[in-house]
């Protein structure tokens, strides 16, 4: 069963939220905490795209893996999208759980803008059909 259009444009919601939360976050200073609201901007964007195809998962890795499986290998993503997605949640990862490690300016800066680009591909995929 899809998901509901109500659930796919709360997931694009939450992403343009994120998005904005992120941009604030980096112009106070905080990296870390800007680079895991980017990569969130694209797991909700990845999110509202699995469940326009009936797909649901409750991890991280889930929805990782099945963009690459049903977007990246069926071209509806590139491939460069993919690495990007995956590098996202790689700095989210230093950022929420690095004890010594701090994401630095210039990759929150680069993560927002990788996110921003990610969210605007999905919203297209989506308006497409």
């Amino acid at each position: 069963m899809a998901g509901s259009d109500r659930e796919i444009a709360a997931n694009l919601e939450r992403a343009e939220q994120s998005l904005e939360a992120a941009r604030e976050l980096v112009t106070r200073g905080y990296y870390d905490f800007a680079a895991s609201r980017a990569y969130y901007v694209a797991f909700y964007a990845s999110t509202a795209a699995l469940l326009k195809e009936g797909l649901e998962f409750s991890k991280h890795s889930g929805v990782l893996a099945s963009v690459h499986q049903r977007l990246v290998k069926t071209g509806k993503l590139d491939r460069e999208q993919g690495k990007e997605l995956n590098w996202l949640f790689e700095l989210r990862n230093v950022g929420d759980y690095g004890v010594t490690a701090h994401v630095s300016r210039q990759d929150a800066e680069r993560a927002i803008r990788v996110a921003e680009s990610f969210l605007r591909v999905i919203q297209s995929l989506l308006r497409e059909g």
